[in-house]
């Protein structure tokens, strides 16, 4: 796309992220952008409608106090550790913002995880330094701390469990690298982290350079909603709400904030939930693999895939034919044959696996 003159230079530098498609097919098993099969809870809900009729002549509060006092009880925190945002993605953007512009240092990352990371990089000029994952897909926590320790980077991101993988790490190897980086922000993603991984959330009290940032788009059914939250000491905090207020201080409005409370609150439907997902996750890896694909271990809510006998993207293309939709990679070639399955219903994993069944 060619940016027009008049448009400020580092336009013309920008290389978006391209969400996963959106698509408007009937009848479509939609398993592309790791969003919940299951609806948000009921008490969510209707926070929503009593929110939309009273109040929205009036602006929201502009520090979500009330859902932040929610949220940080919920954790064993203190409201003041506690950030909220427009999305995890908007609270991850003020975060690169805050913590990583540090005089051409770069900022270590997972060569393969959330593309948009690198995305960021480049909006705030922020040079990405990409270590590989190791031979199974795993991260290198070693080869990361060894190369945080050398000092001279901007901090480390990473996402826990790992995207578009699904694999995580346990908590000794998230202290290994705030050990590691000590003068650097450690930044970690936990959009994923309900569906059976370890959260460092518990670690914040005792490390003053972890920040932690979380979704409710994932385990609480609120894509639609855009709520995101970090965590992390004061000073941190402090920080992330100094970008916010020097660019809107306003991210969440009233129906967000209340729908946001109210799901933090139905702790019952919270854990049904998400403990669908996962039993519909560990079933249908089983089925998989019973087709010969290869299956990573995931602690998220998807799978990451391969058919040692089949072509990534043209199984990709196989399963749109027949109205199944899961999401493809075909950078960096070292995935290329892999598939990122979004766990869904029963049903609509039955309607997967018997896509699959006829393909392979």
């Amino acid at each position: 796309m060619t940016v027009p003159s008049l448009c400020s230079p580092v336009v013309g530098r920008l290389e978006p992220y391209v969400p996963g498609e959106q698509p408007r097919i009937a009848g479509l098993v939609k398993l592309n952008t790791n969003e919940n099969p299951y609806p948000p809870s009921p008490r969510a809900v209707a926070a929503i409608e009593a929110a939309a009729r009273e109040g929205l002549q009036l602006y929201p509060d502009p520090q979500s106090l009330a859902l932040r006092e929610t949220i940080a009880a919920h954790h064993g925190l203190e409201a003041g550790q506690v950030f909220v945002g427009n999305g995890s993605d908007e609270v991850l953007a003020h975060a690169f913002f805050a913590f990583f512009q540090h005089a051409g240092q770069p900022l270590l990352m997972p060569d393969i995880t959330y593309s948009f990371y690198r995305v960021y990089c480049r909006l705030w000029g922020i040079a990405p330094e990409l270590q590989p994952l190791d031979e199974g897909l795993a991260i290198d926590v070693e080869r990361i701390a060894a190369r945080a320790a050398e000092g001279a980077c901007a901090g480390i991101v990473l996402a826990n469990p790992n995207a578009p993988t699904g694999m995580g790490l346990p908590l000794s190897q998230i202290e290994r690298l705030l050990a590691a980086c000590p003068q650097r922000v450690v930044l970690v993603d936990e959009a994923y982290v309900d569906f059976g991984g370890e959260s460092a959330v518990s670690l914040v009290p005792r490390y003053p350079n972890l920040l932690v940032v979380h979704t409710l788009s994932k385990s609480r059914s609120l894509a639609g909603l855009r709520v995101g939250a970090a965590f992390g000491q004061r000073p941190l905090i402090d920080a992330l709400e100094r970008v916010k207020d020097s660019f809107n201080s306003y991210p969440l409005d009233r129906l967000a904030q209340a729908g946001a409370r109210a799901a933090y609150e139905d702790v019952a439907y919270f854990d049904e939930t998400r403990r669908a997902v996962m039993h519909s996750r560990e079933g249908l890896a089983l089925a998989l693999e019973d087709l010969g694909f290869e299956v990573l271990p995931s602690q998220a809510n998807f799978l990451f895939v391969r058919h040692p006998a089949h072509d990534g993207a043209r199984l990709a293309a196989a399963l749109r034919e027949r109205a199944v939709l899961v999401r493809h990679f075909a950078r960096p070639e070292r995935i290329a044959q892999y598939l990122r399955i979004s766990v869904g219903t029963p049903a609509q994993c039955d309607a997967l696996v018997r896509a699959l069944q006829a393909i392979v």
